[in-house]
């Protein structure tokens, strides 16, 4: 066989991940007529974590106008803060909309990624179906898809039904059983408000406790609606919740030092405190010893009134060890349960994990052991020198903490403008320069130190924003900044080659 042939990818193109960033990411390259793509899926349908997270009471924490694509704003969300269900049919109607169905192929797990030097192509390895190669690689794979699963002695020993919160069991009735709940984090916020009233009792073990406070969460009765539909009505909205989640986020932690807007926030979540929890010891447990920023926060309005209910525990001893029947803690206490739910949510930061398969670039170098040894980085969040036709939509330093639609819309205007480089200079090899990485790198690491995250507390807040070298790979920006820049950075910081 010819050398030329080898060359021949069979895609131009190939996606990993049908959620919104790789929704996103095909409907961008449609737009800008590469139309030679393959999306591949591991699971049997489209939306990510809204495909996967199914967990009573599942719902976004960011207003819903702003939780979707600016090109496709829905008039049909039926709360401020969409259920998971609707976001998950939000994603039908896009692939749908956009004809991307025909060209995802899903139960299509990626499990390695090789570049191949000599022909300039991905080879990427997949189950079922072996090899499918393609002239450069889009990772949207995402971070909030693989569930963390706790280390704990006994784990696997427990008789009773066990499941994550991520792999739900809506076959598993929890009514009148007594459930026990591992984590208080984002997953558990939701969870535990809904399965509290159904079962017969409930006990919450609680490593760090998390900042909660009051969502405007409200029904749209069908007026506000219809005002949706009429001109202008959707880009109102969008234009005042983005400008609410600017000054929760990105101004609040990027910004610390000069607006800290999050000692405020402490002062008010103190007091939503002291207004949702009657005993005074259940409180005290359930109050948070870091600053408002360390950890993501909860937005609930009966997850703290849930520790009033009789059949509801708190426990903060340290668990031992689980057993066939039980979770013992520290304290010598074995907490008998029928179910255990694990809320203890996903490896984030991990450089196994981000993506969520192995990637060897140029010369074979891992993609994780370059990260473990140089720290996590890539130029923009979008490249990583060494790893020529490889982008990804959430990379290190590339998401601001606003809506992920607006990280996903920045990294694909950025990833697209590269590839119409490549096509104008018939480039079969794109590459950022490793001097353009470092710019960047240094950039990000001169800008941090405003950061509400680098307080003495956050030291105890056990948070996912930092990875094991002490850093937290979000970008030190504004959404707009990171908007501009994706339209406006030197494409010549990337190397072009036929």
């Amino acid at each position: 066989m010819s050398t030329q042939s080898h060359s021949r990818p069979n895609y131009h193109t190939l996606i990993v991940g049908a959620g919104f960033s790789g929704i996103g990411a095909a409907i961008k390259l449609d737009q800008a007529g590469f139309t030679d793509y393959l999306v591949v899926e591991a699971g049997d349908g489209v939306g990510g974590t809204w495909y996967w997270n199914t967990y009573p009471g599942i719902a976004v924490d960011i207003p819903s106008f702003s939780y979707q694509y600016s090109f496709e704003q829905s008039p049909d969300w039926t709360r401020t803060y969409a259920p998971g269900h609707e976001l998950r049919a939000y994603a039908e109607h896009c692939v749908d909309k956009y004809g991307i169905r025909s060209r995802i192929r899903f139960n299509t797990k990626v499990i390695a990624a090789d570049f191949d030097d000599e022909h300039r192509l991905w080879r990427v390895q997949t189950d079922p179906g072996g090899e499918i190669t393609a002239r450069f690689l889009i990772s949207a794979s995402g971070v909030l898809t693989v569930p963390k699963l706790p280390d704990i002695d006994g784990v696997d020993s427990f008789d009773g039904a066990t499941m994550h919160t991520a792999r739900w069991n809506h076959n598993e009735d929890l009514t009148g059983k007594r459930v026990g709940i591992i984590g208080t984090g984002a997953s558990a916020v939701q969870v535990i408000p809904e399965i509290a009233p159904i079962v017969s009792h409930l006990t919450v073990f609680q490593r760090t406790p998390i900042w909660c406070f009051p969502k405007l969460d409200v029904p749209l009765p069908a007026p506000v609606r219809w005002a949706l539909r009429i001109p202008g009505g959707r880009p109102l909205h969008r234009f005042f919740s983005q400008a609410l989640i600017e000054a929760t986020f990105p101004i609040a932690a990027h910004y610390f030092k000069l607006f800290p807007l999050a000692r405020w926030m402490a002062a008010s979540g103190r007091r939503y405190l002291r207004q949702q929890v009657k005993d005074p010891a259940v409180r005290e447990q359930l109050t948070p010893q870091y600053a408002v920023g360390c950890k993501r926060p909860g937005f609930h309005n009966s997850y703290l009134s849930t520790f009033n209910r009789e059949n509801v525990r708190l426990v903060t001893e340290p668990i031992d060890k689980i057993t066939p029947t039980a979770v013992a803690t520290t304290d010598g206490d074995n907490h008998e349960i029928d179910v255990l739910v694990l809320a203890t949510g996903f490896s984030v930061m991990d450089t196994d994990n981000v993506p969520t398969y192995a990637v060897a670039g140029s010369g074979g170098r891992s993609l994780s052991r370059f990260w473990d040894e140089h720290r996590l980085q890539a130029y923009e969040g979008v490249s990583v020198p060494g790893y020529p036709n490889f982008f990804t939509v959430f990379g290190p330093y590339g998401y601001v903490g606003s809506s992920y639609f607006a990280l996903i819309e920045t990294q694909t205007h950025h990833i697209v403008r590269c590839l119409r480089r490549a096509r104008r200079n018939d480039a079969t090899r794109v590459e950022v320069t490793e001097e353009a990485n470092a710019r960047y790198f240094a950039e990000v690491m001169r800008r941090r130190y405003r950061q509400v995250f680098w307080q003495d507390s956050c030291r105890r807040a056990n948070s996912y924003y930092f990875d094991k070298n002490g850093d937290v790979p979000l970008r030190p920006t504004t959404t707009v900044e990171a908007y501009w820049r994706s339209r406006h950075f030197d494409l010549d910081n990337y190397r072009f080659s036929a």
